[in-house]
């Protein structure tokens, strides 16, 4: 699978209770790896077994080492579009609270960066099941939708907020995967035409949308240990199931919603992944019987 989107390295401090305003407060573990919506989708598709082509900016500076390491160390393919870039990669500082693995994240997406563009790489896209896309980096993710586009590839837009480059992009995407909060200005993603539109709402039910059928997914009940990332993780989940599974949206849904659960029991950010790609493993052994 090819991903494109923003990469930054995420700084994790898991605490008993969050902070008050002026209080400090000691963590309990301190976990560092690479973050972004696109980020942790690849980190995903390569947990269950797909190949995962991350297209990104990272560049040359030391932090942007931590994030290298992470994603070599799980198996993510990255292209650094920004090799010689010599500021600091985004950084989040992200809180987790012990007791029900709530967080809080504050962190720098990549507006300010210098437009990246889709590279002459051989095979990009050669035996790619769908791309995924998060909306950042917008020269990029417009360049990799129209390519795919040109090669009947489906596109799966991680919609998290609105952004300008949406109104451009949208009418290339076959999969809009959004959170209750999303808001589009003027008509819905419905409206706009896109074949399939998808809704998450936490624990609540995950709607979907054709222009033939609708229809609800529940959510399988998890303890929740950790839920940094879980979003992502649901995102890049679906994109494989959209490459792999063939053309049941509640599939899908059931799919990525099985995944994102497994990611919540985990503390830290790729204690997961494991779990992952054993239920993977089985599944395949399943198949075969």
């Amino acid at each position: 699978m090819l991903l494109a989107g923003l990469c930054t390295v995420d700084v994790v401090q898991r605490v008993a209770a969050f902070p008050e305003p002026g209080e400090k407060v000691q963590s309990l573990r301190v976990d560092v790896a690479a973050g972004g919506p696109a980020t942790n989708a690849a980190v995903t598709v390569a947990a269950l077994g797909t190949g995962a082509t991350l297209l990104t900016a990272l560049g040359a500076h030391p932090l942007a080492a931590l994030a290298y390491a992470d994603l070599s160390a799980y198996g993510v393919d990255l292209v650094d579009l920004a090799p010689g870039k010599t500021e600091p990669p985004p950084v989040s500082a992200v809180v987790v609270r012990d007791g029900d693995g709530e967080r809080t994240v504050v962190s720098r997406n990549a507006a300010t960066d210098e437009p990246l563009f889709l590279p002459t790489q051989p095979g990009l896209f050669d035996d790619v099941g769908a791309v995924l896309l998060d909306g950042h980096h917008p020269e990029l993710a417009l360049a990799v939708a129209r390519e795919a586009r040109r090669r009947d590839i489906p596109v799966v837009l991680d919609a998290g907020s609105w952004k300008p480059v949406l109104d451009e992009l949208l009418p290339l995407v076959d999969v809009a995967a959004c959170a209750q909060r999303f808001s589009a200005p003027g008509p819905t993603l419905s409206e706009r035409g896109i074949p399939v539109v998808i809704t998450t709402a936490g624990p609540d039910p995950v709607c979907w949308r054709t222009k033939e059928d609708s229809g609800q997914v529940a959510v399988p009940k998890a303890e929740a240990r950790d839920t940094l990332g879980a979003g992502d993780v649901w995102h890049g989940a679906l994109a494989h199931a959209v490459a792999t599974l063939g053309r049941s949206v509640p599939g899908w849904i059931r799919e990525a919603n099985a995944v994102a659960a497994e990611r919540v029991r985990h503390i830290g950010p790729r204690s997961w992944t494991g779990a992952a790609g054993s239920r993977t493993a089985k599944n395949a052994e399943e198949g075969e019987q």
